[in-house]
């Protein structure tokens, strides 16, 4: 029972990927799934995220009401978006079952493999004439640029309370219940111009400041559970003037909010303490890119999951990731929500890779969930 059509899988997951659709971009690729979905006698409600965030398409939304009469509906989520370099994808399948793109562009299977698994389990469903219970999905926009379309969406149109996100890299099988704040910050230096080889006295060098902040700051690992990374750094003018601005950018990461939040509070003091000795002014900026959540181990979402795996066979394992996604925002909204890995390997590469026959195995469980009746 439920068994999916591997080779319109493949098929599916052949044509999502050979669509363009980089963050703001995903005009074709929310058409193709609107047109799979509508096919398939399913309604598609596109909002206007796209329009709110500069983008050419919004998240598409849809319900398929359930036969089940006491199981609650049950939301299922993957965004339309990849990662650059992303023009000209294609996917290519070795003997072995390995998907690997064709090496100038990242593959897409993050998360155009969730995309994948998600429509062919409905379709399997379908078909079969499975009882399910009621089923929504939401294919959702800007997933790489700090979740664009999630923060957009009209959480008051879901009747579920329960989600599962097909985003996951790792083996199929694998649960995401914990993820992490992540916290970007920019740090602007502004010192004062002048000439290198006449008055470098009268300058106050932004760079050289910015040079020992970073210095202070620890990078890494830097306590339980928590990392900073200075990214990236801009700024001067010319090699022969004393530079006057300097930008620097940097993320913190933590399972714990208020670590993040503490860890940011004194990275800034170091930085405002460094520019003070050279004379610069700093000013300070940060966003979060997510909340950090953690699912109880005992929650029906995942003791549904940990159920649909064994029924196929596959080995359950209970994992925390230390990358945000979508679900990082629906828990935010009230969701009780999970992460599944869906078949995707060295993610934001274009090394980046598949398998079929991991495919496979995650829209069976995605059948399983739409079918449980508890």
């Amino acid at each position: 029972m439920g068994k999916v059509n591997r080779n319109r899988l493949y098929e599916t997951f052949q044509e999502l990927v050979a669509i363009d659709s980089p963050s703001l971009g995903e005009k074709k690729m929310g058409a193709f799934v609107k047109k799979r979905l509508n096919t398939l006698g399913l309604p598609v409600v596109e909002d206007n995220a796209g329009k709110q965030l500069g983008g050419t398409s919004g998240n598409l939304y849809c319900r398929w009401n359930g036969l089940l009469p006491n199981a609650a509906p049950l939301l299922f989520s993957a965004h339309l978006d990849t990662v650059e370099p992303s023009k000209g994808k294609r996917a290519i399948l070795l003997q072995d079952g390995t998907i690997q793109g064709g090496g100038n562009a990242v593959l897409g299977a993050d998360d155009l493999a969730g995309v994948a698994v998600i429509l062919e389990a409905l379709q399997t469903v379908m078909e079969r004439g499975l009882l399910h219970r009621e089923v929504e999905l939401l294919f959702l926009v800007a997933e790489e640029i700090y979740s664009g379309g999630a923060l957009c969406f009209d959480y008051g149109m879901l009747h579920a309370k329960e989600a599962y996100v097909l985003d996951l890299s790792g083996p199929v099988g694998s649960c995401a219940y914990r993820a992490p704040t992540i916290l970007a910050f920019t740090a602007a230096f502004k010192g004062r111009a002048a000439h290198a080889g006449f008055a470098p006295e009268t300058g106050a060098n932004a760079i050289a400041a910015a040079a020992r902040a970073i210095s202070s700051t620890k990078q890494g690992h830097v306590g339980t559970e928590l990392t900073v990374n200075i990214g990236m750094i801009q700024g001067g003018t010319s090699q022969n003037i004393v530079s006057d601005t300097c930008i620097v950018h940097g993320e913190i990461r933590s399972y714990q909010h208020e670590s993040a939040l503490e860890k940011y509070n004194a990275i800034q003091t170091c930085f405002e303490e460094a520019g003070e000795a050279f004379g610069v002014t700093v000013s300070f900026s940060h966003r979060f890119g997510c909340i950090a959540y953690e699912i109880p181990k005992g929650a029906a979402v995942v003791s549904r999951a940990e159920r649909a795996c064994k029924a196929c066979g596959i080995p359950f394992q209970l994992i925390q990731t230390f990358g945000g996604s979508d679900n990082n925002h629906f828990v935010q909204r009230g969701l009780c929500g999970v992460v599944l890995a869906c078949g995707m390997e060295d993610c934001h590469s274009v090394k980046e890779r598949s398998n079929l026959d991991e495919l496979v195995r995650a829209a069976e469980i995605v059948v399983r969930l739409m079918i449980d009746p508890v």
